[in-house]
């Protein structure tokens, strides 16, 4: 359990700003971000895992446990084989994953979760308008229709917001999602930058 990464967690329904979030903080030295949905939409389609996720995610469906555990212990493992991805100096920004319970505790044995980050909205419909928004820029034609949009949302209220039942209270920190991207970045950063400081000062890695 020592090896584990050293992560926060990304948290939040369809369309809070994960993604958004995240690719932004792995652009700070010292922060390596992940995102689990990027890299399963990274696969070409034609391949068996590529037509396995275009199944599931063309309908709002998330990717069988077993496959999504393994993808993704595959590819943090590449990252750091690769040199992209330095767990001694780097904090894992992850998200994506875990997104049910089942899931949580598989990867507990991998990443050692130092804060949880909970993007949170109450307007469910400005949500689905950003995730269009999101489709028609980005392409994702498994974000175009609101029958997969809403059964996303679905799906997150009855196997993954009871994820955060999985973890200490004392480690999930709430932040409004509605707020500008800058505003919310800066509510993030004021969350990660004590866990850094905390976490690689005591491991005597700065």
């Amino acid at each position: 359990m020592a090896n584990r990464y050293p992560t926060v967690l990304l948290f939040g329904a369809p369309g809070v700003g994960k993604g958004t979030q995240g690719n932004i903080l792995g652009s700070i030295p010292g922060l390596f971000h992940l995102s689990c949905g990027d890299i399963f939409r990274m696969l070409d389609v034609d391949s068996e895992l590529g037509r396995v996720f275009y199944e599931h995610s063309s309908r709002g469906e998330l990717v069988p446990d077993d496959i999504t555990v393994q993808f993704w212990q595959q590819n943090i493992h590449a990252r750091t084989v690769l040199g992209l991805y330095k767990p001694q100096k780097d904090l894992l920004i992850l998200d994506g994953i875990p997104r049910n319970m089942n899931q949580a505790q598989r990867i507990d044995t991998h990443i050692q979760v130092l804060k949880i980050i909970h993007l949170i909205s109450k307007d469910e419909d400005a949500m689905i308008q950003r995730i269009r928004q999101r489709a028609l820029k980005e392409n994702r034609v498994d974000d175009a229709k609101d029958e997969i949009i809403r059964r996303r949302w679905e799906i997150y209220r009855t196997d993954t917001r009871p994820v955060l039942e999985h973890y200490s209270e004392r480690l999930v920190e709430k932040v409004d999602a509605v707020a500008s991207h800058v505003e919310v970045l800066s509510d993030i950063m004021q969350i990660i930058i004590p866990v850094v400081n905390q976490y690689f000062s005591s491991s005597g890695q700065n």
